[in-house]
């Protein structure tokens, strides 16, 4: 008995074309399902993080807008003028080149992040962590606290090494307007891990810390000053890039050494320790 009312021929012929569409849909489930493994086995490696979304993990939207400050005033759409920001008016799709780091605003919700921070670091290293303080183009307004407490509660909280750049202290002091030897008489010295000192040149009255320009006047007097002050454990002198013949080299480092011998001399007629 046929129910179907169709011949045998044409109940072939729809059995087979039933197959045929049965397998392709197989095949297409089968795919969906080896696309969303391949796509949940990328999600498990460790995502590719940009400047911005760095700064937004570790310091929420305030560093991040401090970090898209530095990214302009590196490109040149970003001027500074005192305390105040001027951008540019309009801003070109253009790649912008990440050289130096961006200061945190000084408030103590940021402080508690750096030193949660510094401590997943200790927690994972088998040496001692040496922090260094950089040199920021620009300043955050509404400050909590000046550099030098911010980064001696830092130092102090987490019982982390002081690596101090003398040259990123001198930009600084520059560029936003303070005394740099009072930096020194605040800091912790006695927990300096080394010393850096680096060349920079002034542009626009703004001073650049560059690493490929002689080191300043400045900076060998910092220098000295902080020999006056402490023995630092070593002093290294820092030069990426556009290197002079040796012995231009040799007379810089020779300029160093002098700086330190002469703020060591002059330490017991100061009668600091």
């Amino acid at each position: 008995m046929n129910t179907w009312g169709i011949s045998g021929s044409y109940f072939l012929l729809l059995y087979v074309g039933l197959f045929v569409i049965s397998w392709f849909v197989v095949l297409a489930v089968r795919q969906r399902i080896a696309a969303a493994a391949g796509k949940a086995a990328v999600l498990d490696e460790p995502p590719r993080l940009d400047v911005y979304e760095m700064a937004m993990l570790n310091g929420g939207g305030r560093l991040a807008l401090a970090a898209a400050a530095c990214q302009l005033k590196e490109a040149g759409q970003l001027r500074v003028e005192g305390r105040a920001l001027d951008a540019g008016a309009t801003f070109r799709r253009t790649p912008i080149r990440w050289r130096h780091g961006c200061t945190v605003p000084r408030t103590r919700e940021a402080l508690d992040v750096v030193v949660e921070n510094v401590r997943l670091a200790q927690e994972q290293l088998p040496v001692p962590l040496a922090l260094e303080h950089i040199a920021a183009l620009v300043d955050w307004p509404e400050a909590e606290m000046d550099e030098a407490a911010f980064l001696t509660e830092i130092l102090d909280r987490t019982r982390a090494l002081l690596l101090l750049d003398v040259a990123n202290l001198y930009a600084n002091a520059r560029n936003h307007g303070y005394d740099p030897l009072a930096f020194l008489d605040l800091v912790p010295l006695e927990r300096i891990a080394y010393v850096h000192v680096a060349g920079g040149i002034e542009r626009d009255g703004v001073y650049h810390d560059t690493h490929t320009h002689p080191v300043a006047a400045g900076v060998v007097e910092l220098l000295e000053e902080l020999c006056v002050r402490t023995a630092p454990p070593g002093v290294l002198l820092e030069r990426d890039d556009d290197f002079p013949p040796d012995a231009e080299m040799a007379a810089e480092l020779a300029q160093i050494r002098a700086a330190a011998r002469r703020g060591t001399r002059r330490r017991p007629a100061a009668g600091v320790s």
